[in-house]
């Protein structure tokens, strides 16, 4: 059965005490072996806006939802139409200083692993390759009938050559790689087989409402088991896909530590909650290690 898509959420509490301080995050940090949990607001600083922040997609955007895609050419043609442009967008776009400070904590032994809900590729450009893509990646297509995988960019000249007059203007970029299009140039637009089967295309990723493939979802859970903590960079932990991480860390005892603008779904599993911009706090994070190392060498 698949979940019924989780858009928003409030909280019924009051707001707990955030920091901007970096002292708990470090001293959780320096003691190694602390898996990542990363989400939207990690990639904002890239040029691509969260869901639900300050500025987020869904204050005016309803992204597609698994069973609309499937159920629906109309909703199929709309979606590939906007996805068409808006996945140049994302894929011309670098990591940041948060990316880059991430795969910095691999490589020094900090971060023992890395769950990233975004579907942007960017981690793995920053140089953690091993990055688990809970939601999966923009840059692969699946057909849906004979479940055959191929690379975008094979997609996106296929699509080309089947539109070679569309015209149209990515605007409002949205983290799923959707982008607003005017209905006359989306009904214009001409969707593409699986060049295999003749079947549905769709892109590898998990849409609202479709569930995470069971093996993906048990190999996040044996990453946060073999971590001392949990550190959660940029999510509002809305969706129960992200949620279920913290609680099952918090419930085996582990830190967790947030950072993130505003508040989030999983606070109260939160041993210290940092309000940062992720670029700069992460990149303050390594040199404040860096620092210590250096110290006790």
């Amino acid at each position: 059965m698949r979940t019924r898509p989780t858009l928003s959420w409030t909280s019924a509490d009051a707001p707990l005490p955030r920091t901007s301080s970096l002292d708990e995050l470090t001293s959780v940090v320096a003691r190694g072996r602390v898996a990542v949990l990363s989400g939207a607001g990690l990639s904002t600083e890239s040029g691509i806006p969260d869901y639900r922040g300050e500025s987020g997609s869904l204050r005016r955007h309803t992204p597609m939802t698994y069973d609309e895609f499937v159920t629906s050419a109309e909703g199929r043609q709309r979606y590939w139409a906007r996805s068409h442009l808006g996945w140049r967008t994302i894929a011309r776009a670098d990591p940041n200083d948060g990316h880059r400070a991430v795969a910095t904590l691999r490589d020094g032994g900090y971060v023992s692993g890395v769950i990233t809900q975004n579907v942007d590729g960017l981690h793995q450009a920053a140089g953690t390759a091993d990055a688990v893509e809970l939601h999966g990646s923009l840059d692969r297509v699946v057909c849906l009938d004979c479940r055959r995988t191929s690379p975008r960019a094979e997609l996106d000249r296929r699509l080309r050559a089947a539109n070679p007059g569309f015209i149209g203007a990515a605007t409002r970029i949205n983290p799923d790689g959707d982008v607003e299009l005017p209905a006359d140039v989306v009904r214009a637009f001409r969707p593409v087989p699986c060049a295999a089967c003749a079947g549905v295309l769709k892109p590898d990723v998990v849409f609202f409402g479709e569930n995470v493939p069971r093996p993906r979802v048990e190999q996040c859970y044996r990453l946060v088991d073999d971590a001392e903590a949990l550190l959660v960079l940029g999510s509002s932990l809305t969706v129960m896909s992200g949620l279920r991480f913290v609680r099952h860390a918090a419930n085996a005892g582990k830190p967790v530590v947030i950072v993130n603008r505003g508040e989030t779904r999983g606070d109260r599993y939160a041993s210290v909650r940092v309000d940062r911009p992720l670029g700069p706090a992460l990149t303050e994070l390594v040199s404040r290690l860096r620092e210590d190392r250096g110290r006790t060498a």
